[in-house]
């Protein structure tokens, strides 16, 4: 958006610390997903060995890390939507925003729902079917493609098809519809809202009022919508997904955030790692029976610090160490949303295929970790090669495009979606 004539303009040069934000976020996400195969949480597959000891690790990054990327994806969209205004402005035309972007994230969504995610699907009915699946792994796609939901067990049914992981994706679109409804017809409202927002976040307001926000949202929510994923009830998710989605689109350009991020990193870095202290204790506590309300309900307030401060240290080191363009880079910014679209189901397929062979987890799980990124960069390497392959991931139809889309915007742009980089 363009900057209210009261505020002087923010820099917009290219953020390649938030690039590398993301990339990161989502390879911890690879990180997880092999580590729900460890533990008790309810998953698709899960291992012989599984139990209690690894869960306080997962919670090192369970309450931020999908809130953090969000947030970078509501300020990818606010860098994305002064992109296209500038090119229509130019041009004397419409602005055109919605359309290419929902084609950049239903097109993988849909593909993904048809396609990738079905192994996932298949391997859990497997192993969590009563009496198991002996049909083989062809029949199951056929009626995961008609939508069976015969595939039921003592939890319930199982629903089909399904989006499992690639809900991020769903939601995304989502929230940026409703965002770009709001860019068209309350952009005062918008205007307005950004410098006031900068105001109260760059000090100390900025660690209090987003965790008492989001900490006030897991108490009032959580209980009663629990986290569901499946959008049309999901209403916890929503409040604070949407919500640090927006918080992201407003403050993308307000350097006044960024400078308190900085500033405050150290002492959001004690605060995350106090708050995940107290979680991992809570949960070692109650591992196997309940706690007691009052405490149930001060932990939620805690997670929302946990979930903010976490950010905000994330936010604040990649901001103070300003990492540069790269080779590197360069070659991760369009990997990430192909490896993400495929990652999940080669964990899944992975841990299924190698439970034969009784492997520790202090074996196995590395080798999962791996397996996962050597199949999935291998697969991207295929995909970014075969143009009808790369719209299906997220990727411009030719790789020559995208470049020389990169090359134009790179000036003007400050996230990975700003310059025909695969959607977050």
């Amino acid at each position: 958006m363009d900057q209210p004539s009261s505020s002087p303009a923010p820099s917009i040069t290219r953020r390649h610390d938030l690039d590398w934000v993301r990339i990161c976020a989502f390879g911890l996400l690879v990180l997880y997903h092999v580590g729900m195969y460890y533990v008790t949480w309810d998953w698709h597959v899960n291992s012989p060995f599984a139990s209690h000891a690894l869960e306080p690790a997962m919670m090192l990054t369970a309450p931020w890390r999908l809130s953090l990327l969000f947030l970078v994806s509501g300020a990818a969209t606010a860098f994305l939507l002064a992109r296209a205004q500038r090119q229509a402005q130019a041009g004397g035309g419409r602005v055109r925003f919605l359309g290419a972007r929902s084609w950049r994230l239903l097109v993988p969504l849909l593909f993904g729902m048809a396609v990738v995610v079905v192994p996932q699907s298949y391997y859990e009915v497997v192993e969590k079917l009563p009496g198991g699946y002996h049909d083989g792994f062809l029949a199951f796609w056929g009626r995961y493609l008609r939508g069976d939901q015969g595939f039921c067990g003592p939890e319930g049914c199982l629903i089909l098809p399904t989006w499992n992981h690639l809900w991020f994706v769903a939601y995304l679109w989502v929230y940026t519809v409703a965002l770009w409804l709001l860019w068209r017809f309350a952009r005062p409202l918008l205007e307005r809202a950004a410098p006031a927002l900068e105001r109260r976040l760059s000090g100390w307001g900025l660690l209090l009022w987003p965790a008492l926000a989001l900490g006030l949202a897991r108490l009032l929510l959580i209980g009663r919508f629990g986290s569901t994923h499946a959008l049309v009830d999901d209403w916890y998710n929503h409040v604070q997904y949407f919500g640090v989605f927006l918080l992201g689109f407003l403050v993308a350009r307000r350097d006044g955030f960024w400078t308190a991020a900085v500033r405050l990193r150290w002492t959001a870095l004690a605060l995350w790692l106090a708050t995940w202290a107290a979680q991992a204790a809570y949960m070692t506590a109650y591992a196997d029976s309940d706690p007691p309300q009052a405490l149930r309900l001060a932990m939620r307030m805690v997670w929302g610090m946990d979930q903010w401060a976490a950010i905000v240290a994330v936010l604040g080191f990649a901001r103070h160490w300003a990492p540069g363009d790269s080779r590197a880079l360069r070659y991760l910014v369009p990997a990430v949303f192909p490896v993400y679209i495929l990652h999940q189901t080669v964990v899944v397929a992975a841990a299924h295929n190698l439970q034969p062979l009784g492997l520790a987890p202090a074996l196995e799980g590395p080798l999962l970790v791996v397996l996962t990124f050597a199949a999935c960069f291998g697969a991207y390497e295929v995909i970014r090669r075969v143009p009808p392959l790369r719209p299906l991931f997220g990727l411009p139809y030719r790789e020559r495009a995208a470049a020389d889309a990169a090359a134009q915007a790179g000036a003007a742009c400050s996230t990975t979606s700003c310059t025909a980089a695969p959607p977050r």
